[in-house]
């Protein structure tokens, strides 16, 4: 009896041993990793990327074969002032396809998987600022983070390596000389703060400065419990010429949250599967999802109808309901903005109320409008908005980010919008999409400069093209004018 407990003391005594190593090792894993010894020769902003594994990948094809890539990019701020909102740029080079990148997200509002081939600019998610040294005594996970980047290149074997052109900070205010190779798997960079950049923000400011943009998105958390908050989305227009129309907005959530319930807007696809049979139905075992309206990770959001502006339940926000149509502000600054709520439920950890974070990628488009590119979400002040109960006071957001969105112009795309021709001692105008230069009879021609022009109110402009043939009419007998055949 003796011989056997002494045999289960020593099995005992060599799992427990083997258990510890093991809990040591994943323990380790979760570390952030000592950055590279050119680090502490750097007194700005670090950048290193590193090639850590690749294998070939099915199919075979001589000419353009794929291959999976693992690499790491390290941002590390070894300098005197927090870095806010750091972004990176990787110029990527050989076609590479990224799958998944840990601790970021694309600048562009761009959803993983994606094609990157034409290089990319990583944005910092969930931890966008890094501290300095200084303020925390050297403590890493604070002043640096690691991308873990997952994906497929094409046509590099080994033994060469798929590294990226360059890579540099692309914040503003600071100068990255072109990329240093370290061996063969690595190549690294020092950022330092441009002398000539005037920042309009002081380094004692806790939020970065609100940007300008043809489009700005504020998400402002105006109402903060344990499990759930509620969000207001301001989408303006600033630019003096572009408008929505039918606008829908989409983005990503990135913690498992799901939208319970709308005002001034509601989602595309109202389908709540994905929480019933995901882990949401599993944490939240009494609420009822036949009323949450969405839980897809990417939902699009649209517009409601005037008729929904006074609903009791879906209504009563100011700037909603309008169809999903935003005007320019130089066309009429009451309708350049549109605004809806959502009360948004979250997911362990995240459940305490000062745990808020917002959703990702953002991309918003419209019928025949200009395409916008997005960035990411960006932590500002928090915004202020006049007093429900009327008073002369503000009520302040508990947090607020703005996302800036900026008109694009695709390579070989066509032009959405067109020129309008008028004059200031003529009441009409001349759209170029029914006859600019005048209609011909010959069909098959596209343009005369002598057949008469048609010929609109100015109120026209704001109907689709397909929809302007009875007011040409009816302004053509109006003014006494004949009509053109076709």
């Amino acid at each position: 009896m003796a011989f056997y407990l002494n045999c289960n003391t020593h099995f005992f005594f060599k799992f427990s041993l083997l258990f510890s190593l093991l809990s040591f090792s994943f323990s380790q894993s979760d570390v952030v990793e000592a950055p590279s010894p050119a680090a502490d020769s750097c007194n700005g902003i670090f950048l290193s990327y590193a090639y850590s594994s690749g294998t070939k990948l099915k199919p075979t094809d001589p000419t353009h074969q794929p291959y999976r890539f693992e690499s790491v990019l390290t941002v590390l701020n070894n300098g005197d002032e927090e870095l806010k909102s750091w972004k990176v740029s990787v110029e990527f080079q050989n076609d590479e396809f990224l799958v998944s990148a840990s601790n970021a997200v694309l600048a562009d509002g761009t959803s993983l998987p994606a094609n990157v081939g034409n290089g990319t600019v990583f944005a910092g998610f969930p931890m966008s600022d890094l501290k300095t040294a200084i303020e925390t005594a050297g403590d890493l996970t604070q002043m640096q983070v690691q991308v873990k980047l997952l994906g497929t290149q094409f046509g590099v074997a080994a033994p060469d390596v798929p590294l990226p052109k360059n890579i540099q900070l692309a914040n503003d205010g600071f100068i990255c000389p072109k990329a240093s190779m370290q061996g063969k798997n690595e190549m690294q960079v020092c950022c330092r703060k441009d002398p000539k950049f005037k920042a309009n923000v002081t380094i004692d400011e806790e939020f970065l400065p609100r940007q300008s943009g043809d489009l700005t998105i504020m998400y402002d958390v105006t109402r903060t419990y344990d499990s759930n908050y509620w969000a207001q989305v301001t989408i303006s227009n600033h630019n003096p010429l572009g408008r929505l129309d039918n606008w829908k907005l989409s983005f990503d959530w990135m913690r498992d949250e799901f939208i319970y319930t709308m005002k001034g807007a509601y989602p595309y696809v109202v389908d709540s599967s994905d929480c019933i049979f995901g882990t949401q139905g599993q944490h939240y075992r009494d609420l009822d999802f036949a009323n949450v309206l969405n839980c897809e990770r990417r939902p699009t959001i649209i517009d409601l109808p005037p008729t929904k502006a006074n609903d009791t339940t879906l209504g009563l926000i100011p700037n909603c309901c309008r169809n999903g149509t935003i005007l320019p502000p130089s066309m009429d600054p009451s309708k350049s903005s549109s605004v809806f709520q959502m009360q948004v439920f979250k997911m362990p950890p995240d459940l305490n109320r000062s745990e808020l974070s917002p959703p990702q990628n953002w991309k918003i488009n419209g019928s025949l409008n200009p395409d916008y590119k997005c960035g990411p979400p960006v932590r500002v002040s928090p915004s202020q908005f006049p007093d429900p109960s009327g008073l002369p006071s503000n009520t302040t957001a508990v947090a607020s980010w703005q996302v800036v969105c900026n008109i694009t112009h695709p390579k070989g795309a066509s032009p959405k919008c067109c020129v309008s021709f008028s004059s200031y001692y003529n009441d009409s105008v001349v759209p170029c999409r029914t006859c600019a230069c005048g209609c011909p009879s010959n069909t098959a021609r596209t343009c005369s400069t002598t057949a008469p022009a048609v010929l609109l109110p100015p109120e026209a402009l704001l109907f689709p093209f397909e929809n302007r043939t009875a007011m040409a009419q009816a302004w053509a007998d109006l003014k006494h004018r004949t009509v053109p055949n076709p």
